[in-house]
């Protein structure tokens, strides 16, 4: 097992953590501030990766296709909040789950009416093509600027919480969203800022995605359960436990499935190797959240309250 070969793959776990804190951002504010279990927010990643590739491929311009993904899936939240969610966010739990599992089987069958049942290629854009020298290795110019503008936004993200009204309004609602309403601000306001908020960054995510995974129908649900191992690994409601979750997901995930089986073939046949460590490797993450969540039930950085 070469240094090389350790330093790529910790830089890809990098990049796939950036992607799940874009995603698990919003949706712990939304299951922090509004009590909502809102299971097609992978959905609004599939729409931001189909949205950005129709465009692209329309227009040839990354611009537009940007501001398709990211302004596209934020109308869709924001309607979806107007239409949908407000006639659930008293409702039990059950009724949540069941209505967001309709409008993620909805979406599917949507896109494949639109775009058809096979999967869409983005190419990256010129100007992102290339590698950069990173420690001397050569890595893809694409992913360094997912990890950059990931972590731009992920900034972006600090200062509007922590340095705006609006930000301190999200920050209270996570701690006590009961009291804010008592104390008169307009928490349907509130509500559907953080479901805009929300749906923006899982659209940009899935832009930032689509030239490097396929898109296509059901690619939201698949992301949407390790989204979900963020937030309770990292704490649900804490944008700094969605930020410090993703990466450790993004780094166990990568890395295991790399070296597990590297590791293996030490003490077993390749074939068998091969085979245990994926096995082992597909429920790693899951490990690591059981692991958290024995030591701290409340997650890694859990909203304080008070």
């Amino acid at each position: 097992m070469s240094l090389s070969l350790v330093i790529l793959q910790l830089m890809n776990g990098l990049q796939f953590g950036v992607l799940l804190f874009l995603l698990s951002a919003g949706l712990t504010l939304v299951l922090g501030i509004m009590n909502f279990v809102n299971l097609m927010h992978g959905s609004l990643f599939m729409l931001g990766a189909y949205f950005s590739a129709a465009v692209l491929g329309a227009t040839g311009s990354f611009a537009q296709a940007i501001a398709a993904g990211v302004l596209g899936t934020l109308a869709v939240g924001l309607i979806l909040e107007r239409l949908v969610f407000r006639k659930l966010y008293a409702r039990d739990h059950m009724y949540q789950v069941l209505a967001t599992i309709g409008l993620i089987l909805f979406f599917n069958e949507a896109v494949r009416v639109i775009w058809g049942s096979g999967s869409i290629s983005t190419a990256v854009p010129e100007f992102l093509r290339g590698a950069v020298a990173i420690f001397g290795l050569p890595y893809p110019v694409y992913r360094f600027a997912i990890i950059v503008a990931g972590l731009l936004v992920g900034l972006g993200l600090y200062l509007l919480i922590h340095r705006t009204r609006v930000g301190i309004l999200i920050r209270a609602g996570a701690s006590n969203a009961a009291m804010i309403a008592a104390l008169g601000i307009n928490i349907r306001l509130l509500n559907t800022a953080v479901i805009g908020l929300g749906a923006a960054l899982a659209g940009l995510a899935g832009l930032m995605a689509a030239p490097i995974s396929s898109v296509q129908s059901g690619m939201g649900e698949p992301i949407l359960i390790m989204t979900l191992v963020v937030i309770v690994t990292g704490g649900i409601g804490s944008v700094r436990g969605a930020f410090y979750g993703a990466l450790i997901v993004g780094l166990v995930d990568t890395t295991g499935r790399v070296f597990l089986p590297v590791l293996l073939r030490s003490f077993m046949e390749p074939l068998k190797a091969q085979t245990l460590g994926a096995a082992v490797a597909s429920v790693l993450i899951y490990l690591v959240m059981a692991a958290v969540l024995a030591l701290k039930p409340q997650g890694l950085f859990p909203v304080r309250h008070g």
